[in-house]
């Protein structure tokens, strides 16, 4: 499960986000570009290739196609905080 206490510093405000290559607890990004050529159109990669949000998903086809990237990535490095109750 991601960390959300690691969130790359270039996610974009919202509920989705990707974690730091550095993440202390080996869930980082590693650069293996699945997200980003999954869902183009929300994720995209820093100069050393690791990924962030950079478009929240608000459609339910959206969110369906971002979390198809979370349970894709090998290494949980996406997340997405729980809904505030």
């Amino acid at each position: 499960m991601s960390n959300p206490k690691n969130k790359h510093k270039s996610n974009t405000k919202g509920k989705w986000y990707c974690t730091d290559p550095d993440d202390e607890d080996g869930e980082g990004c590693i650069a293996c570009s699945v997200c980003y050529s999954g869902a183009p159109d929300f994720f995209a990669s820093d100069d050393h290739g690791n990924a962030y949000v950079y478009k929240q998903p608000t459609t339910d086809e959206e969110i369906e196609l971002c979390q198809e990237q979370l349970e894709l990535c090998p290494v949980n490095s996406i997340g997405r905080d729980a809904p505030e109750e």
